[in-house]
């Protein structure tokens, strides 16, 4: 299984609010650069995460971004389902658009459904806390990109 460029980009923002101390503000573009992204790209994930409600998005000259929860509030399972699409391994695991002949008598569609509820067993165990708890080093690496 592989998540897009958007989940990655979305748990990146994350981990870089989260390693700010004090509540600090982040721009998008400050962001982009630390990961060396483009802003585009970070601006439609900041939108998204604002409106699941992971980060809050403040307008205007002082503005910027900042977390909406503690960091161990924030689940990885459960930002990962709010940013992919679908997670439609093979054809059968979509409905309506399965045409596969075996699909009735195949196992592998369990076995692949095991698979991935495993996979969301391990990413709902983990909050961004834990993602985060090198912060300092986390962020003498941003730096080093800015």
């Amino acid at each position: 299984m592989r998540l897009t460029n958007y989940t990655d980009y979305s748990l990146r923002m994350l981990i870089y609010l989260g390693s700010m101390k004090e509540n600090k503000l982040a721009s998008i573009q400050e962001i982009a650069n630390a990961y060396q992204i483009s802003k585009n790209h970070l601006m439609k994930v900041a939108h998204e995460l604002g409106k699941n409600g992971y980060i809050e998005t403040i307008r205007g000259r002082n503005g910027g971004l900042r977390l909406a929860h503690l960091p161990e509030d924030i689940n990885v399972g459960k930002v990962v389902r709010s940013t992919e699409e679908d997670f439609n391994l093979v054809e059968c695991f979509d409905k309506q658009n399965n045409s596969c002949v075996i699909s009735p008598a195949c196992r592998l569609k369990h076995v692949l459904h095991d698979a991935l509820s495993a996979y969301f067993e391990v990413l709902d165990g983990y909050q961004l806390s834990d993602l985060i708890i090198n912060d300092e080093m986390l962020v003498k690496l941003f730096n080093t990109n800015l």
